[in-house]
């Protein structure tokens, strides 16, 4: 779209976009930093990385036998909505921040502005590192899901479990999780142009795919009733819990576990136009659209549940994969083939590659902006852009740190599970840290964008640092009892090793030399933003 305004020469013709961009380029100049990146992306395609990355398929797809086992259908029937709600209210809380404060930096950089200049350089120190290990542990998780969902593939495609069917082994996983992340790096590697594209093919595969699966009911030739899928509450499990209030609680955390990642369009902002309202509005439909879809979803696949105890079974012919059970015994209930099943899981495959591709590329976005501002071991080139303005060094380290976090599983995927909580724990803690700041130590500096809340920001920003305190604990709470090494919630341990770690790096390193986000906006400047 243009317009007409007058100049010395008369009238002229002036591109709405341009004058966009001038604006945005402008407002990162006030923020301290030059333009590298190629400001690109339309609203559209900042919602789609955020939305392929929370991908209700990826998250669902792995979570579901948490649901079922801890509550069944009403943990997660009634528990998404709830969990649904108080993440939009934390998506709207950063939202107003990040309209405030739109540049790649994200999180740390808006904790570092908030908490004023004596509190900044430490509280952007923990929210950075918490944020950049939360980021590649959930890339992690994500492209090590897609791994072990064509490993489920393989296995019903050639007979099923209790059929002679073929499981790779756990080495082979590890080399597909390999391949998915060499190829994601290679994606993210291309101008930020093709990677607006592949998000909305990526987001669309997701958002459709959702609905698509809300047929399965009808092709199983059983179905739950009504009153199973809205009231069944599953009490029998085999982890030695029998409160209700605990096991309904414990089923919560699949939908809060499912709901991360939203914040990739903060990270984006620097290569978004109109940024400071593109951006927030990127975070607030990516929540919204996803908690709308993957309630739908659920709801849809809850009509084709019919024996918990059996999809939940190690021995059943998915291997203990509650969602590819559903999909098998739909079809092999009607056509006597797990064919449709394997195209089902395809599809959610499909949406989980893309939400691989998404979520490196927020991770290095996030890398990228940490190096600028000297955070970073080998910063100097952590930072660097090539000519397609993409921060290349940036996305090939996180793909290589997202390999060697799942090597763990090689060892131990009790081990391997401990390191990727930290995907969602840690990134909450970097999620509250701005919000709590935004409302103590940066009230009275903190000004307002073109994305407000006006006087319910207070309220609903404190209802958001409430929440992630609740959620933290409950996340830290036993799974199982009785409580032994490989039953125990080794979250806690993460993410505390994660917090002594910073604390630590702080304390003996950080605090000589890391003053907070660095100005580049003249080379040869070392002023702080």
């Amino acid at each position: 779209m243009s317009f007409r305004v007058a100049d010395a020469d008369g009238l002229v013709d002036v591109d709405h976009a341009s004058v966009a961009v001038d604006s945005d380029n402008a407002r990162l100049h006030e923020l301290g930093y030059k333009q590298e990146l190629n400001r690109d992306l339309s609203m559209i395609s900042n919602f789609a990385i955020s939305f392929s990355i929370v991908s209700v398929l990826t998250g669902l797809n792995g979570l579901m036998g948490t649901g079922l086992n801890f509550g069944g259908p009403v943990s997660y029937i009634y528990g998404w909505p709830i969990a649904g709600t108080f993440t939009l209210l934390i998506g709207l809380s950063m939202a107003e921040i990040c309209s405030s404060y739109p540049t790649s930096g994200g999180l740390y950089y808006w904790s570092a502005k908030l908490a004023g200049p004596n509190w900044g350089p430490f509280a952007s120190w923990i929210t950075g590192w918490f944020n950049i290990v939360g980021q590649w542990a959930l890339t992690t998780s994500i492209d090590f899901s897609l791994a072990q969902l064509v490993q489920v593939m393989i296995l019903l495609s050639t007979g099923g479990n209790n059929g002679g069917g073929y499981r790779i082994s756990k080495y082979v996983v590890m080399a597909l999780h390999g391949v998915f992340l060499l190829i994601h790096a290679i994606l993210n590697s291309l101008p930020i142009s093709m990677l607006s594209f592949l998000g909305q093919v990526g987001a669309a595969a997701n958002f459709f795919g959702c609905f698509l699966m809300i047929v399965i009911p009808a092709v199983a030739t059983e179905r739950a009733s009504a009153k199973f899928v809205f009231t069944n509450f599953n009490t029998e499990n085999q982890n030695g819990i029998h409160n209700n209030f605990y096991i309904f609680v414990l089923g919560l955390l699949m939908s809060q576990y499912t709901l991360t990642g939203y914040d990739a369009s903060a990270y984006m902002s620097e290569e978004t136009k109109d940024a400071d309202k593109n951006g927030p509005q990127g975070i607030v439909s990516a929540i919204g659209i996803a908690v709308i879809a993957g309630w739908a979803y659920v709801l849809g696949i809850t009509f084709a549940v019919r024996d918990i105890p059996n999809l939940l079974s190690e021995n059943n012919d998915s291997g203990g994969h509650a969602v590819a059970q559903i999909f098998y015994e739909a079809f092999m209930s009607r056509y006597g083939s797990s064919v449709g099943a394997v195209i089902c899981l395809g599809i959610i495959g499909l949406a989980v590659f893309f939400a691989g591709m998404s979520s490196l590329t927020s991770n290095s976005r996030i890398a990228y902006a940490f190096s600028r501002d000297g955070a970073m071991p080998f910063s100097s080139q952590l930072q660097k852009v090539n000519k397609q303005e993409v921060p290349i060094n940036a996305v090939w380290m996180s793909a290589f740190v997202a390999f060697c976090m799942a090597l763990t599983s090689l060892g131990s995927l009790v081990a391997f599970q401990a390191m990727t909580s930290i995907a969602t724990i840690g990134l909450y803690i970097a999620y509250a840290i701005p919000i709590f700041l935004r409302l103590t130590l940066g009230r009275k500096t903190f000004s307002r964008g073109r994305f407000n809340l006006g006087r319910y920001g207070t309220i609903i920003g404190w209802i958001s640092v409430l929440w992630v305190a609740l959620i933290s604990v409950l996340f830290s709470l036993p799974v199982s009892y009785p409580i032994t090494d490989q039953t125990l919630n080794y979250t806690p341990v993460a993410v505390g090793g994660a917090l002594i770690l910073a604390v630590s790096t702080w304390n003996f390193s950080g605090r000589h030399w890391f003053k907070g986000p660095i100005k580049n906006i003249d080379d040869s400047s070392k002023e702080y933003a």
